[in-house]
């Protein structure tokens, strides 16, 4: 049995090998091809929905909880734990981290064009 788990392990490494690797531009979005201007959108409310996971997760609070507290549905809250992106603006996301108690800043820096 052993040699068995060799073999498939060989083969993965020989398939990996094969493979070629692109450096990131440091939004999944881009790098998957969508237009700059809408991955840009897409990476902010990622984060602020990851922002908005780590509140329910480190306040071990349940979906109806979190949903008195962000003043949404507990439907709405499960749409952010399955990390449903497209049914959340910007500032829907600030608001909720707001009423959480929490403050947003926003950062920019320049970023170089991956040919």
């Amino acid at each position: 049995m052993a040699a068995r788990n060799t073999k498939t392990h060989v083969k993965t490494s020989a398939k990996m090998s094969d493979t070629l690797f692109h450096k990131s531009s440091g939004n999944i979005f881009t790098d998957m091809g969508i237009p700059t201007h809408e991955a840009a959108f897409l990476r902010v409310r990622a984060q602020l929905m990851v922002e908005l996971i780590r509140v329910i997760r480190s306040r071990k609070l349940t979906q109806v909880a979190a949903g008195k507290l962000f003043a949404i549905s507990q439907p709405r809250v499960s749409d952010i734990l399955r990390g449903k992106i497209d049914r959340f603006s910007i500032d829907a996301l600030v608001d909720m981290l707001a009423l959480a108690g929490l403050q947003v800043q926003v950062t920019t820096k320049a970023f170089r064009k991956v040919a």
